[in-house]
């Protein structure tokens, strides 16, 4: 076993992909947040009902490297 390996963290990204879910309709949707922030809620467009809708997050996808941030 290399000692460097050991030593050597992975680096963990500083946006996260999060599943947004429809409170009427159940229609999901991705969105990018800051990993330390709280869970996202939010007022968007339903292409199901045709109007706006509670967005409410369900789970973490995956980390995202996005430029410099």
């Amino acid at each position: 076993m290399f000692l460097t390996r050991i030593l050597l963290k992975k680096a963990k990204s500083k946006i996260v992909l999060v599943e947004m879910e429809s409170l009427v309709s159940g229609y999901k949707f991705l969105h990018a947040k800051l990993r330390g922030s709280d869970k996202v809620e939010c007022l968007a467009y339903d292409p199901i009902i045709k109007g706006e809708s509670v967005y409410v997050e369900k789970r973490k996808v995956s980390g995202v490297k996005m430029g410099r941030w």
